[in-house]
């Protein structure tokens, strides 16, 4: 193999590794660590942040084009994304009952649909639509709500994002979206930062790393629409 070759294989590996990153936060997710298990996904969102930007630069999709690094991408992000929050979710308390049904049974539905839906892209390479990122949504929900609480809340999240994914709604992806990236993709590393904190800490964190993972989540989810009203939906 050549040194491009193996560059372009390396990309495929890192892509591919999201998957054992999955099964990984799965097995804690059984046993109820879920702190471990948002680390591990923590650790497959990282990893999944920077697969795509190594994949343009080596140009993976003609140098070693056996494997299908979008197809491998979208399988491992249902797992990461979808899949293992969804069970958490269900499994943590935060939505007893009928609830945690419901929750798991919109979040999975909803996000198949969306993962092939051929217009998830904007021209500016935004997402059309909340981008199904249920990891970052249930491990705000972990670091903010307590089992047993008024589960109502989440309940209306999880339902108003879950429409969101079919509404002509924007959402900034933080690499690729050029607009506001010099904002954008630091916001974003402070949410990792937050996150691995917070899961780092079992959730028991202070209220400034609540603030700061509040707003970057905020920020996260409402700057596309906001770009969307200054703008217009292609600008």
């Amino acid at each position: 193999m050549t040194p491009a070759t193996l560059k372009a294989l390396a990309v495929h590996f890192l892509t591919a590794s999201g998957a054992v990153w999955a099964m990984l936060a799965m097995l804690e997710a059984v046993q109820r660590d879920w702190n471990m298990m948002f680390l591990w996904l923590v650790v497959a969102l990282v990893a999944d942040g920077i697969d795509g930007p190594l994949a343009r630069r080596y140009d993976v999709k003609h140098t070693m084009p056996v494997f299908d690094g979008v197809l491998m991408d979208l399988v491992v992000d249902y797992l990461t994304y979808v899949f293992v929050p969804a069970y958490a979710l269900f499994n943590s308390g935060l939505l007893p009952g009928w609830t945690g049904f419901f929750a798991i049974i919109v979040i999975t539905f909803a996000s198949a649909l969306y993962f092939a839906d051929t217009r998830m892209k904007t021209r500016d390479w935004s997402f059309s639509g909340f981008p199904s990122c249920w990891n970052m949504v249930a491990l705000v929900l972990f670091a903010w709500f307590e089992p047993g609480t008024n589960f109502w809340p989440i309940l209306g999240l999880v339902t108003g994002l879950a429409v969101l994914m079919f509404l002509p709604v924007k959402f900034v992806h933080p690499v690729r979206t050029a607009r506001w990236r010099a904002v954008t993709l630091p916001v974003a590393l402070l949410w990792v930062l937050f996150a691995g904190w917070a899961a780092w800490m079992d959730f028991r964190i202070g209220p400034i790393a609540h603030a700061g993972l509040g707003l970057t989540s905020l920020y996260l989810l409402c700057a596309g629409a906001a770009q969307q009203l200054i703008y217009g939906r292609e600008g």
